[in-house]
């Protein structure tokens, strides 16, 4: 038990080291605006991806069509606001799914929206946009 809490504590003081961490240009950081709202990078993804699996982490179909979004440590069927900083255009998605994948979450990558949701605030011919992520 103790090893385990020892182990949790190390990996929490990890996490908060690379938020805290300044980045490069080629970065995005993550910096919490408030208590429920974080910055930083969104990419999409869709159906035809190599590598995409048919079901989401919480065993839907995964449907690429559908407004909803993969974020690690965020609950299942939580709703957030996602806004493009560079344009102000902002959606509402539900967390269905994990990711993005963890080595892109440490270079700033905060969410990954399907490629309907990303569409609608930013145009796919972008692969990644600035956001501010609201926990609604």
């Amino acid at each position: 038990m103790l090893k385990k809490l020892l182990m949790i504590t190390v990996c929490a003081g990890v996490f908060l080291g690379t938020l805290l961490t300044s980045t490069t240009n080629d970065q995005a950081a993550i910096i919490p605006f408030d208590k429920g709202i974080i910055a930083g990078r969104a990419s999409w993804y869709s159906k035809n991806d190599p590598g995409i699996r048919r079901h989401t982490a919480n065993m839907e179909v995964f449907d690429d069509t559908l407004l909803t979004a993969a974020m690690w440590d965020v609950p299942f069927n939580q709703k957030v606001r996602v806004t493009n900083i560079e344009n102000g255009k902002s959606i509402i998605v539900r967390i269905n799914d994990r990711g993005p994948h963890k080595r892109f979450v440490r270079k700033g990558r905060v969410i990954d929206l399907t490629k309907t949701a990303f569409k609608r605030i930013g145009g796919t011919k972008r692969g990644l946009i600035r956001v501010q992520v609201e926990f609604l």
